[in-house]
């Protein structure tokens, strides 16, 4: 496995991997990694994509802290870069969110934007 350095500065709060780790040790999903990608489409233009996955492709950035792991192909990291990836919990509703400065704005669940 490929490890290619993560200089898009694509960061992964505590509560994220705290989630992205409880997650991974479950069922189906155990021993995975999250995958995050930027498709087309959603109400903005883009949306976030998550998967669990098995393998790791040769040139995903891997992003590691405290046991969780998060793959994100080349051409999604240009459009989150200097992102931070974080899971919110509130009274109703839980959710990962990508904090990304590079969205000129996005739809109100969060999981959309554009550029």
């Amino acid at each position: 496995m490929s490890k290619t350095e993560n200089k898009h500065n694509i960061t992964l709060s505590d509560s994220a991997a705290e989630r992205i780790g409880y997650l991974s040790s479950q069922g189906d999903d155990r021993g995975k990694k999250l995958r995050i990608s930027v498709i087309g489409g959603g109400c903005s233009g883009f949306q976030y994509k998550y998967d669990f996955v098995d393998n790791t492709e040769k040139e995903d950035i891997i992003i590691e802290k405290n046991g969780a792991t998060v793959l994100i192909d080349e051409i999604s990291a240009d459009l989150i870069k200097n992102s931070q990836i974080n899971y919110v919990q509130t009274l109703g509703f839980e959710h990962f969110e990508i904090k990304n400065p590079n969205a000129a704005s996005r739809c109100g669940c969060g999981n959309s934007f554009s550029i």
